[in-house]
């Protein structure tokens, strides 16, 4: 059978319990997904790339291939690209600026450093997101940046952050797409922390400060991104879940990021999501998976990352909820780990687009939870795989195939 017929026979049992699927693939379209560019090179960028990572930040493993030049990531980036079906964006962080080979400070940044992969973004067709970078860096050694105690290190980092909105902003504006601007910072202590307050207040005043600035939403959006702990924070991290959810609530100049792997083990950040809808919040999502601790794993189609797609797609609250991924592995190949982690995530768009969902509300409503449940047993039988291999032909990239595509891996 052909992947046009067998999408028939899958468009036909869909139809069975009320799923139209050419409106879902034409909302697969609609609906984008921000994929990060520090899989490629494990966050080395091109900054200072032989520096390492540091306040928290590892990336595990030694598999071949990592790229040598900027040139090397930029081909392993397009062909990344070429294999993520949809609509896409793609994140950056300040380390991956342009800077033809001069030294700059991060509190030096400029637009006009970040100007090829404007038009590299125009080239693509796809917005642009951002991410300061407040860690691996001399000035962020003392494992504080925005709340330490030593005014010069704030200052340093506060006006790096300026610096990143009005490059955040300067996005928006040249691609007609508002830039999502991601704030996260590694302080905290590794042991017993005696005054939890007065590192808060300084993180507090640090935002304000970086946020005075006020840009259009049409351009240039906020979000701050919180932390259970970190390695060398262990103990306390000021950027807490609870310190940033009601900062964004009471500030209202940005919006709360969460990390789905920044949390308890038991914590699922599916299940926090409509608290944040029902009080008018909109949310920064960045998918990562979790083994034990938040190790950052390639995310794969999971139950919680159907979870998540799922909670957003019944809201409908695709313009509320921005999904990013976070994620970077070093033991398997770089590329391909971009593209898998980005597949799960539409792949998990794909089955919540696909839930007979007003059916199963319907039954809610009516307090008929056997009939729920059995329908929501029966969705996991529904062949979804065919309707994604036709989805992935019809726009000219290879389906369950794709690894073949990429050199030396088949």
């Amino acid at each position: 059978m052909s992947i046009f017929s067998d999408y028939q026979a899958a468009k036909e049992l869909y139809a069975s319990i009320g799923v139209d699927t050419d409106t879902a693939l034409k909302r697969m379209d609609e609906i984008p997904v921000s994929i990060n560019c520090w899989q490629i090179d494990d966050l080395s960028g091109f900054e200072a790339p032989d520096r390492g990572l540091d306040g928290g930040i590892a990336a595990f493993g030694k598999a071949p291939g990592k790229p040598r030049t900027r040139d090397e990531y930029m081909n392993n980036l397009n062909t990344a690209l070429s294999l993520i079906p949809g609509c896409n964006r793609l994140a950056l962080h300040a380390i991956y600026l342009d800077n033809g080979g001069e030294t700059v400070g991060r509190d030096e940044l400029r637009p006009e450093h970040f100007a090829s992969w404007v038009d590299y973004a125009r080239e693509k067709g796809i917005g642009l997101d951002f991410n300061p970078t407040y860690f691996s860096h001399p000035m962020s050694d003392s494992g504080f940046t925005l709340s330490s105690a030593d005014e010069k290190i704030r200052s340093y980092w506060i006006e790096h952050g300026k610096r990143c909105r009005e490059i955040g902003a300067y996005f928006g504006r040249e691609l007609g797409t508002p830039c999502i601007t991601n704030h996260w910072i590694p302080d905290g202590y590794k042991d017993t922390t005696i005054d939890k307050l007065s590192p808060r207040l300084r993180l507090a005043d640090s935002l304000d400060k970086i946020f005075e600035k006020k840009f259009s939403r049409e351009v240039n959006i906020d979000s701050v991104e919180s932390k259970l702990f970190g390695l060398g924070s262990e103990s306390y991290v000021t950027g807490s879940h609870e310190f940033y959810t009601l900062y964004a609530a009471t500030r209202k100049n940005c919006i709360p990021c969460m990390d789905t792997g920044h949390f308890h083990p038991t914590e699922l950040v599916s299940s926090k999501l409509t608290s944040y809808l029902a009080c008018g919040q909109e949310v920064m999502l960045h998918i990562s998976r979790p083994v034990r601790w938040d190790s950052d794993h390639v995310v794969v189609l999971d139950d919680e990352c159907y979870a998540l797609l799922s909670e957003i797609a019944r809201c409908n609250a695709f313009d509320r909820i921005h999904i990013g991924l976070d994620y970077f592995d070093a033991s398997i190949n770089r590329v391909a780990a971009t593209v898998l982690g980005a597949r799960s995530v539409k792949q998990a768009l794909l089955c919540a687009l696909l839930e007979p969902t007003e059916t199963l509300r319907k039954y809610e409503a009516e307090g008929n939870f056997t009939a729920r449940l059995a329908l929501l047993e029966r969705q996991k039988a529904m062949p979804f795989g065919l309707v994604w291999e036709y989805y992935c032909q019809q726009r000219n990239m290879p389906g369950r195939d794709w690894l073949s595509s990429i050199d030396g891996l088949l």
